[in-house]
């Protein structure tokens, strides 16, 4: 894994973790929020609202059903970021 994905991903499960106030370590790469969190579809908004904000994107809300753990959210926001990772 690049260092630039690593990176990326570090500070995607920062914002996730936050949003849905759990311990960072304890959101994985493939874990669904929605199964393991409880996260509910005003949480998945709250964490695109920050992504975009931060990386300075706009994400489709048609993209929000498959963001439903760290490696799809990574996904999206790479595709819609133009991350080369």
């Amino acid at each position: 894994m690049s260092e630039a994905r690593e990176q990326h991903l570090d500070e995607l499960r920062e914002i996730v973790a936050e949003v849905l106030e759990v311990e960072p370590e304890e959101i994985t790469e493939t874990g669904s929020f929605a199964e393991e969190h409880e996260a509910d579809s005003l949480r998945a908004i709250e964490i695109l609202a920050r992504i975009e904000k931060k990386y300075k994107i706009d994400i489709p809300q048609s993209e929000l059903p498959q963001m439903e753990n760290l490696k799809a959210v990574y996904d999206v926001v790479a595709q819609q970021a133009g991350w080369q990772d």
